[in-house]
Parts: C-alpha cells; structure tokens; sequence
C-alpha cells in the first residue's frame, strides 16, 4: 500500500508537469426553461497507462501530499479558459477543497484567471462543502466573503451529507444548495427522500437561495423535484459530462441556448 501510495504521488507531480489533467463539463439546466445556465468543471486525469482516471482514484492522495492546491489552481485556470468559449450567460461551477481554501495563492489564481480571461466575475461559482468550516471557520468565513465581494458565486455542495447545520446557512455567503444525488436517486419513491428534498427546496426558497439538483436521471425524479420548486438540475437526464469542444458544439446547436431531455442518451 506505501509503495502504491508513493507511485500514486510520483504519477501526480508527472501529470502536473506533462499536462495530462483535463476538464469535462456537465450542464446545468433551468427548470422552467431549459435554458443552460451552467456548466459544472469536473477533473479527470489522462494517465498514460490506465487511461481516463477519475477523481475518486487519486484526489485523496492529492489532499494527503498538498498537491491538491497545485491542481486546484489549475482547474480554475482552465476552467475559466473555457468559460471564454461558452456564451455569455453560462456560468462555470469549480469544486474547491479545504485546503484550497486555505492557500495564499488562492485570491491571486482566481483575480489573475478572471482578469486573464476577461470573464464576469459573476460567471464563476465555487463549489465547496461543510467540512471547509471544521477548521479556522473564522479565517475560512472571511476568506469566503472576499471571494464574494469580487463578484464570485458560492455553492454548497452535497447539502445534507456532512456536518449539516442550520447556523451555517446563516453564516456562509452562499447563493446556491446543491441537492445530492443520494436524496435525489430516491426522491420519487422514497417518502423519506422525497420529504428531504421538498424540505431542502423549501428551506432555500425560503433563505432566497438557488436550488440545483445534481444526479438527475429520468423522468420520475425531474416531475417531483420541478413540482417541488427546484430551479435547476444535472445529470444524465440532460446530458453526460464531456469535454469543452464537445459542450461547446452541443450549445451552438441549441436554439438559444436550450437543452432538450435525454439529448445525451
């Protein structure tokens, strides 16, 4: 395990150097519209000898070495590229760790890329989750409002999941509550699921946040959550993440912008 630990490490630091991470983008869908208001930035790796490796495969080793600032600088660099391509009205979601919220490069990537890219500020948004405030939550609160004070939106993702607190919500300069897709597999058939969900709704409509529902796959769960009020979904239902060339094609063909159901098989 230790020598598959080091050999995990060395392999960063190479993909790091040789550029072999790259970005895919799912789409973000308005409820009523079906207008694509965003795309979520999600890493892969293209490993020279295992091929597309996913995040769940090597972001753990990247947290335990202190890479994970190196790569997350990264990301929001080519994140936003990226967003330069897509029309105007589509915003760029990028998951931000912890650690990453403690870097001092963290203000100047973001500033630079923005500024480099020409980029409304408000078309970045920062995916982060509740376990950023289990240390230094003060310095973690004022780093926040700054990102917030440039123009940044911040989204909490897998509401519900961590160390969910009502006070939270009421601290955080949050503008979006993401729904996880472990409430959402269910939601249509689980009375216990389906109540989570109405109750998240509810709460952000209620607090004057957005709602989006990640894992979106059929039917069935997109007809309860949009009676519920959700405003916006991902997943399956719409579309697979793919990369920017792709995504880019698929929203020029779009009248307007719009997504129909299903259009990513």
């Amino acid at each position: 395990r230790a020598r598959a630990h080091l050999q995990v490490e060395a392999d960063l630091h190479s993909a790091l150097e040789h550029s072999e991470f790259e970005l895919h983008f799912q789409p973000q869908v308005d409820a009523h519209t079906h207008d694509v208001v965003g795309c979520e930035a999600l890493l892969r790796w293209n490993h020279p000898e295992r091929g597309l490796v996913y995040p769940g495969d090597f972001i753990e080793h990247a947290e335990d070495n202190g890479l994970i600032t190196r790569i997350g600088d990264w990301v929001i660099r080519a994140a936003l590229a990226e967003a330069r391509r897509l029309p105007n009205h589509v915003k760029v979601s990028v998951n931000i760790s912890p650690l990453q919220i403690h870097s001092s490069n963290l203000m100047t990537t973001i500033v630079n890329a923005i500024a480099a890219n020409k980029i409304d500020p408000r078309r970045l948004e920062l995916e982060i989750t509740e376990t950023v405030l289990t240390s230094d939550t003060n310095f973690t609160l004022k780093r926040l409002h700054k990102l917030k004070e440039i123009g940044v939106g911040i989204a909490l993702d897998d509401f519900g999941t961590g160390y969910s607190s009502l006070n939270y919500l009421k601290t955080l300069p949050v503008d979006i509550l993401k729904i996880d897709r472990s409430f959402v597999d269910e939601c249509a058939s689980s009375p216990e699921d389906s109540k989570i969900c109405a109750t998240i709704i509810g709460l952000a409509e209620t607090l004057g946040f957005t709602t989006i529902a990640e894992g979106v796959e059929n039917q069935a769960q997109f007809d309860f959550l949009h009676t519920n009020g959700c405003d916006e979904y991902q997943g399956y239902f719409f579309h697979r993440p793919s990369d920017a060339d792709y995504i880019e094609g698929l929203l020029n063909k779009c009248t307007e912008g719009k997504l129909e159901k299903n259009v990513g098989g």
